[in-house]
């Protein structure tokens, strides 16, 4: 996703291996939407590597020098498309665990609603 006009992924390296059968839904990517991929998306660099004997991933290098790693084993190639879609649309930030399962700007004085009343 585009932070102020800026793209932040700015690399995506996919990873994967010749031999074994968990990256064949990979290797078709590879053969037929990358290219596609890769035009339809000319700020990000997208680097192939072969890594043998190891499960596929898709990596993503975000400009706030953070990073993504996705397995993306026995995945179909349109699994691997959205993959590669979301990490292009994600600002790289990291996930915040929430305190509470609610958020709001004016908590209750008097407790959490629930719906079992104890008498």
């Amino acid at each position: 996703m585009a932070l102020r006009g800026v793209w932040q992924l700015q690399k995506l390296i996919v990873s994967c291996c010749d031999w074994g059968g968990s990256s064949r839904g990979i290797g078709e990517f590879l053969e037929s939407q990358l290219l596609a991929f890769k035009e339809k998306n000319p700020q990000l660099e997208v680097i192939a590597e072969l890594n043998r004997g190891h499960h596929p991933f898709l990596k993503g290098l975000y400009r706030n020098k953070n990073e993504r790693v996705v397995c993306v084993k026995n995945m179909t190639p349109e699994d691997v498309h959205q993959c590669a879609t979301r990490l292009r649309n994600a600002l790289g930030r990291k996930a915040v665990k929430l305190k509470t399962r609610h958020v709001t700007k004016h908590p209750s004085v008097q407790g959490t609603w629930t719906t079992d009343l104890q008498m």
